[in-house]
């Protein structure tokens, strides 16, 4: 029995049929199995604007299974365009809401089974969490990654628009030049070219699992994508057909080799968000400490940008997601015998498989670094945990002493840094700025690309409780949990202290005396809270910090 039978079928279905009929749906179409198809087509994010038309693929292929495709809306946020402003706020925030969009919809409409059309920062996430939770038939597909730009014979990508601001401030371009870079940094649709948290989280969907291979490394403009949009449709169907739910695909061991294919790319800080709380819908334990205990194991294969010279294309023409897991494969680091929305085991799918080019993918005997790209720092300034990118930091810099630059939020830090008021020697701390405390928990991209344009990203470090972007280089420190609106040690740090990150021990530390930390922590007093009203306001009172994924306490 389908779980649309029961809003179309028996005399008492008599009403619900006429509104199907309404909409012009004949009674042929109303006996198959309905399909949702929850689509973040907009006209405000570069990775959704084709969506229309993967969704339209998704839809012909369901039709050519015998299924009828229903679209429904999914809201979604631009963390480019968010970026730097009171609107990243919301960015984190929103991944609720679209996972209980989905939710909603999908349960009060009785789909038989979902296609998740989606592509960026928080709209896969939120689609992941709503297809664990809700464990009906479901499958996503991204609207795929944007191609590099070209500025003068270097191939560029968004976070050189960011870096150029600096170098224009310090006169190493012209305003023509920046000019230029803006006309081309983003040329076509698709998630940011490089591996920030869009493809990130689009590579790791495939990793899982959830998501067929290509998805996260098929071009945005290429055919390819739409071709694979059609398979989606048609198979979702015979996935409502054998009655296969994301409860026997999103298992332990499929969130551990998400994490180890993570960690190989160098992926986005963001998944130690993301992945957990995906984790939590399905009933999987996830904690900080198993990202830690990879990231020993599995070493950095990719440097994609901004960590390196290559970009998501050039995976693509690697062999993309599956590449990287024959790769590791070699160390037992994937467990190949689960299931995928193929119906095919991951040892089904690696077979044939082999490593296009070297040079973008390096084998697990030549890596790029013997551990992970992603680190887990505690110490006295995170006792609960804080997170870095190492795939994005040289060697040199593994260890790092300075003194201490305090802000309260993230627009101070920026003012400070381009006017020059942030020197060699300085960690640049920037609180208040966690799930509660921004709320929100926005991304530093403006603060680091900042550091990086003015030259400084080999001398600065910055510390925040906030996020930062899977765009960011250089040593910045984010997720310091617990977060300074929780009254964490972050919350007590001045202008003049001393803070060691020390990335060999994997510790970040506020050097004071043990007395003096806990003195401050007495005497510390809770701001009052940046937001009075409306959603973030609820947000703030519900959300727990970002060593528990930044997720609902409910």
């Amino acid at each position: 029995m389908m779980r649309s039978s029961i809003v179309k079928e028996g005399i008492e279905r008599t009403p619900h049929r006429s509104l199907f009929k309404a909409m012009g749906y004949i009674d042929e179409e109303i006996r198959r199995p309905l399909i949702g198809i929850a689509c973040a087509w907009n006209e405000i994010i570069p990775g959704h604007i084709h969506l229309r038309q993967i969704a339209e693929a998704v839809k012909a292929g369901v039709r050519m299974a015998g299924g009828t495709p229903i679209e429904f809306g999914v809201i979604g946020v631009c963390d480019g365009i968010a970026m730097g402003h009171e609107g990243m706020r919301y960015s984190l925030p929103s991944r609720e809401i679209i996972a209980d969009s989905i939710e909603i919809m999908a349960q009060a409409h009785r789909f038989d089974g979902l296609v998740l059309v989606g592509s960026c920062d928080k709209i896969i996430p939120g689609m992941l969490m709503a297809m664990a939770r809700l464990d009906i038939p479901a499958i996503l597909i991204a609207g795929g990654p944007m191609l590099p730009g070209k500025y003068r014979g270097k191939l560029i990508d968004f976070k050189n628009a960011y870096e150029a601001i600096g170098e224009y401030k310090t006169g190493k371009i012209t305003l023509e030049e920046l000019k230029e870079v803006e006309e081309r940094a983003c040329p076509t649709c698709g998630s940011c070219a490089g591996m920030f948290t869009a493809n990130t989280m689009n590579c790791l969907a495939e990793a899982l699992g959830v998501a067929p291979p290509g998805n996260g490394t098929i071009p945005a403009v290429y055919a390819e994508r739409v071709r694979l949009a059609k398979y989606v449709g048609m198979l979702i169907v015979k996935l409502v057909e054998k009655s296969i739910t994301p409860s026997k695909i999103l298992t332990r061991e499929a969130f551990l080799d998400a994490i180890a294919v993570d960690l190989a790319l160098g992926g986005s800080t963001n998944t130690v968000l993301h992945l957990p709380a995906i984790a939590r819908e399905a009933g999987v334990d996830l904690t900080l400490d198993d990202f830690d205990e990879l990231s020993e194991k599995v070493p950095t294969l990719c440097k994609l940008s901004p960590a390196g010279p290559y970009f998501v294309l050039d995976l693509y023409e690697a062999g993309g997601v599956l590449a990287v897991m024959k790769e590791l494969d070699k160390l037992g680091l994937i467990h190949k015998d689960r299931l995928t929305v193929t119906m095919k085991t991951v040892r089904e799918l690696l077979e044939g498989v082999t490593v296009l080019r070297r040079d973008v993918i390096r084998s697990v005997e030549n890596p790029w670094s013997p551990r992970g790209g992603i680190m887990i720092l505690k110490g006295t300034l995170a006792p609960r945990g804080a997170v870095i990118k190492i795939g994005a930091i040289p060697e040199h810099l593994r260890y790092f002493e300075g003194t201490a630059k305090v802000f309260d939020c993230e627009e101070d830090a920026v003012k400070a840094i381009l006017d020059g008021k942030i020197v060699p020697g300085n960690v640049v701390v920037i609180r208040y700025e966690g799930p509660k405390g921004g709320p929100g928990m926005r991304e530093m991209l403006a603060a680091t690309a900042a550091v990086a344009g003015m030259g400084l990203a080999e001398s600065v470090a910055l510390v925040t409780d906030g996020r930062f972007s899977g765009a960011t280089r250089g040593l910045a420190i984010g997720h310091v949990s617990p977060e300074a609106a929780e009254g964490g040690p972050i919350a007590i740090v001045r202008d003049g202290d001393r803070i060691r990150i020390d990335l060999k021990n994997k510790k970040l530390d506020l050097l004071l005396p043990p007395e003096e930390i806990e003195k401050r922590l007495k005497e510390w007093k809770p701001p009052r809270p940046k937001i009075s009203k409306g959603y973030l306001l609820r947000y703030s009172r519900a959300v727990s910090s970002a060593d528990k994924g930044a997720v609902f306490q409910l």
